[in-house]
C-alpha cells in the first residue's frame, strides 16, 4: 500500500448539495457542448442523446509517469511504422501460427497478401493511440511504474470526448472552484492541455494534402448503429471548419452500391452521391476506418471484397491492411524478446532519431508477455496459466473491449480449447493467444463516477488507463516518416470490480488527468 501515497487521498469530500450542483453543472455542459452518446435504442435519424459516462472530478496521476507516456510516443510511432514496411516480419509473425487459429487474422493476411503486390497508393496514415495502466510493485517502497497494455492501431476512438473531457472538468473548476474542497483542483497548472481532437483531425487533413488533390474527400467508414457518433462528428467538423475538407460517411455494406475505382492506372476510389446520382462522383483522398477492426464487421465475403476494393485504390488508407496487422497482440508479444525492439526501432531515419535511452524508456513500459505455443516459453507460459492464473491475462488477436480472459477463468477456457478439435496440421487454438502479466494498479483510488444519462455519482475504488495518441504518415517505397508526433490523451476510468475498459459498451468513463 506505500505506493498508493504518490497519489493523494481521492475524491475530495463534498456535501449533497456541492456534489448535486456539480451533477447538474456536468450533465448540461455535456449536453450543449456535444459531450453524448446516443441512448442505448436510437431512432434513426436521432432525437435524442445522452451526456456520455464521466467522472465528476478528474483523476490524479503522476506528472513523471504521464510526461514519460507523451514523450515515447513518437518512438512508439516509429516503432510500428517500421513494423509495417517489414513483410517478411508481418508474413512470419502474422502468416504463421496466428492466420493458422485465428480466423479473423488469417483474413486480414490473406487480403493484404492478396493485393499487396499491386498496390499503387505508397502514402499510409496512422492515428495511433498507446494505452498504459500505473503498475503498483510488490517490493515495498518501490515507485508506481507506467505499463504498456496495448497499441491500437485502427479505430482509436474517443479524441474529441476525450479533449471534451478535459474542458468539462476545466469548466467545473473555474465555475465552482470545486467549492474549495482541493488545492490540486483549484490549481490551474495541475490541468494539462489536451488538444486530441484538434491533433487528430490535423493528422487526418496532413494526409488529404500528402495525396495532392484540393477537390478530394475523405470517406470515414463506419458501424451500423454506432452510439459513439458525435466523437466521429466531431473530427468530421472540425476538417470542415478548420481545413475545408468534406467529409463522406458510408458503413461497409453501403460502399459497394456507391463506390468504384476509376479505370485509370492510379485506380481513384470514387464515391457517388446517393443524393445527387447524376453529379461528378467524388475522389476520395482518405480511407479512415472508425469499423473493420473486428469479425462482426464481416458478415459475409462481401464486406471482405470490400476492404480489398479500398486497399487497391489510389486513397491513403488509415490504416492499411499492414498496419492494422502490425497492431496485433501477438506483435507485441514478439516486440517483447531480446534485440528485437532494438532492430525495428534503429531502422531508417531512427539511426538518427533515436538513442539507446528511448529504447531502456519503450522497454520499461513492457511488462511480461509470453507467447502460448510448444517452444520452452510457451511451455513455461502454459504452466504459470495454469498454476498462477490469478497474475495473468490471456489475450486473442481482437481489438475492441470483452476478448480477454482474466485470472482464474483461465484454466478451464484452455482446458475447453484443448478439447475442441482441430484439423490435421493445425496448431493448438491456444497458439493464437498471448500470455499477459497482469498490470496491479494502485489499490485505494477512489471517484466519483457517473453513467451516461444519469444524475448519480457512485463512488468507488477505480482504475484509470491513460491513452497516448500519434500521428504517423510515411511511405513504404521510403525511409521514416512524412509526420511524426504525439497527438493528444485520454483517460478512460472504470470501477475497479470491471475488468475491461471500452466505453461505448459501458464499462467505463471517459475523464481526464489532474496532475500530481
Amino acid at each position: 500500500m506505500s505506493n498508493v501515497m504518490s497519489l493523494p487521498p481521492w475524491p475530495p469530500a463534498f456535501t449533497p448539495e456541492q456534489q448535486a450542483k456539480l451533477l447538474l453543472l456536468a450533465s448540461t455542459y455535456a449536453l450543449s457542448r456535444g459531450f453524448t452518446l446516443l441512448p442505448p435504442s436510437p431512432t434513426n435519424p436521432p432525437t435524442s442523446a445522452i451526456p456520455a459516462p464521466l467522472s465528476l472530478c478528474p483523476t490524479p496521476f503522476p506528472r513523471e509517469l504521464y510526461d514519460l507516456a507523451v514523450r515515447i510516443q513518437p518512438a512508439y510511432n516509429a516503432l510500428y511504422v517500421n513494423i509495417t514496411k517489414d513483410v517478411e516480419f508481418l508474413d512470419r509473425v502474422m502468416g504463421g501460427v496466428v492466420s493458422k487459429v485465428d480466423e479473423f487474422q488469417r483474413e486480414l493476411w490473406r487480403c493484404w497478401k492478396e493485393c499487396r503486390d499491386e498496390l499503387v497508393q505508397p502514402l499510409q496514415l496512422g492515428l495511433f493511440r498507446s494505452d498504459y495502466l500505473l503498475h503498483e510493485s510488490q517490493e515495498q517502497g518501490k515507485p508506481l511504474e507506467l505499463k504498456q497494455v496495448e497499441f491500437n492501431t485502427i479505430s482509436s476512438s474517443f479524441g474529441a470526448l476525450s479533449e471534451l473531457a478535459g474542458k468539462l472538468h476545466g469548466y467545473l473548476r473555474a465555475s465552482t472552484n470545486y467549492f474549495g474542497s482541493s488545492e490540486l483542483l483549484s490549481n490551474p497548472q495541475s490541468y494539462p492541455e489536451n488538444d486530441s481532437l484538434r491533433s487528430l483531425a490535423r493528422g487526418l487533413a496532413e494526409g488529404w494534402k500528402a495525396y495532392g488533390k484540393n477537390d478530394a474527400k475523405i470517406l470515414f467508414v463506419c458501424q451500423e448503429g454506432e452510439r459513439n457518433v458525435f466523437d466521429q462528428k466531431w473530427l468530421e467538423w472540425e476538417l470542415l471548419e478548420e481545413h475545408g475538407i468534406h467529409v463522406i460517411r458510408h458503413t461497409f455494406d453501403e460502399i459497394p452500391t456507391y463506390a468504384r475505382l476509376a479505370d485509370t492506372p492510379k485506380r481513384e476510389l470514387l464515391i457517388t452521391d446517393p443524393l445527387q446520382p447524376s453529379a461528378p462522383a467524388s475522389e476520395i483522398a482518405v480511407v479512415y476506418y472508425r469499423a473493420g477492426y473486428t469479425p462482426t464487421d464481416y458478415p459475409s465475403k462481401q464486406q471482405w471484397s470490400t476492404r480489398l476494393l479500398l486497399e487497391r485504390s489510389n486513397a491513403i488508407k488509415c490504416p492499411s491492411l499492414a498496419l492494422q496487422l502490425a497492431g496485433a497482440k501477438k506483435v507485441q508479444q514478439v516486440l517483447a524478446e531480446p534485440g528485437v525492439l532494438e532492430d525495428f526501432l534503429f531502422r531508417g531515419d531512427g539511426q538518427q532519431q533515436f538513442v539507446s535511452k528511448d529504447v531502456e524508456e519503450l522497454r520499461q513500459t513492457f511488462t511480461g508477455l509470453y507467447p502460448m505455443d510448444n517452444t520452452e516459453l510457451g511451455k513455461e507460459a502454459y504452466r504459470l496459466a495454469m498454476e498462477e492464473p490469478e497474475k495473468f491475462v490471456l489475450k486473442p488477436q481482437r481489438e475492441g473491449g470483452g476478448n480477454n480472459i482474466y485470472r482464474q477463468d483461465i484454466p478451464p477456457f484452455l482446458r475447453k480449447l484443448e478439447a475442441s478439435p482441430t484439423a490435421p496440421g493445425e496448431p493448438p487454438k491456444k497458439e493464437g493467444y498471448i500470455l499477459m502479466s497482469l498490470i496491479e494498479p494502485p489499490q485505494g483510488l477512489r471517484n466519483l463516477l457517473v453513467k451516461g444519462g444519469s444524475l448519480t455519482a457512485n463512488e468507488g475504488d477505480v482504475v484509470s488507463e491513460l491513452g497516448i495518441y500519434g500521428v504517423a504518415l510515411f511511405s513504404d517505397r521510403d525511409e521514416g516518416c512524412v509526420v511524426n508526433r504525439g497527438a493528444g490523451t485520454l483517460l478512460r476510468t472504470k470501477g475497479r470490480e470491471s475488468d475491461e475498459g471500452g466505453v461505448a459498451v459501458g464499462y467505463s468513463v471517459v475523464d481526464s488527468v489532474v496532475l500530481v
